[in-house]
C-alpha cells in the first residue's frame, strides 16, 4: 500500500496494490496490521454503501462531533468522485482550508479523512458507488453539516454547482462561521 501525504496533515491519500491478470486484479484494500506499520492505527466499525444515479450529485459537507467523531476510508468502487476533505481544527494552521482528489473505480485510490475534517463528494459520472469505512457509528444527534458552497471554503467541485443535485439537509446547511468547532489542534 502506497500512502500520500495531501496539504492537510494527516488526509491522505492511500493507494493499495493490484495484481492484475487476464481475469482481472485483485487488490487488499484493508489491512490494519500492515498500515499500522505506516502510521495509520484505526478501528473502523462501520462500513457505508452510497449510491447515486446522477453525475453532479453532491453530497457533504458533512461530520461528527464527540463523542461519535468519525475517521472515514472512502473509495469509489463503480464509476467516479471528486472527494473533498475541509479542515475545521481549531488552531490549525490550514483551518478551512480543503483538498480533493480523484477516486474512481478505475485508480482505486482511497481518500482517509481523519476526524477534525469535514468531507463530501461530487458524482462525476452517473450511477457511481461508494463504500467508506467510520471508526464510529452514525450517530444523529452528533451529524452536522456545512454548506457545500460557502465561499469562505471555496471548493472547486469540478462541476457547474448550479446544476448539483443536493439532499434538503444539505440545501440549507450552515456557514463555516456559524460553526464553532469541537475541533482542536496546539501543536502546528
Amino acid at each position: 500500500m502506497k500512502v500520500i501525504d495531501t496539504p492537510l496533515s494527516g488526509v491522505k491519500i492511500l493507494e493499495p496494490r493490484r495484481f492484475e491478470d487476464d481475469r482481472g486484479y485483485f487488490s487488499e484494500t484493508w489491512n490494519h496490521r500492515s498500515l499500522v506499520k505506516l502510521g495509520i492505527d484505526i478501528e473502523f466499525v462501520q462500513d457505508n454503501h452510497s449510491y447515486s444515479r446522477q453525475k453532479g450529485t453532491i453530497r457533504g459537507l458533512h461530520f461528527q462531533v464527540p463523542p461519535h467523531a468519525q475517521d472515514k476510508l472512502v473509495r469509489a468502487v463503480v464509476g467516479r468522485i471528486w472527494d473533498v476533505a475541509v479542515d475545521i481544527r481549531k488552531g490549525s494552521k490550514t483551518f478551512g482550508d480543503w483538498t480533493g482528489c480523484e477516486l474512481s473505480a478505475e485508480n482505486g485510490c482511497q481518500l482517509l479523512i481523519p476526524i477534525g475534517f469535514m468531507h463530501g463528494f461530487v458524482t462525476l459520472e452517473d450511477n457511481t458507488e461508494v463504500l467508506y469505512k467510520c471508526s464510529d457509528y452514525y450517530s444523529p444527534e452528533a451529524e452536522r453539516e456545512i454548506r457545500f458552497d460557502d465561499p469562505q471554503i471555496g471548493i472547486d467541485w469540478m462541476i457547474n454547482i448550479s446544476d448539483a443535485m443536493l439532499s434538503p439537509k444539505d440545501a440549507v446547511a450552515p456557514l463555516l462561521k456559524s460553526l464553532d468547532s469541537p475541533f482542536r489542534i496546539d501543536d502546528e
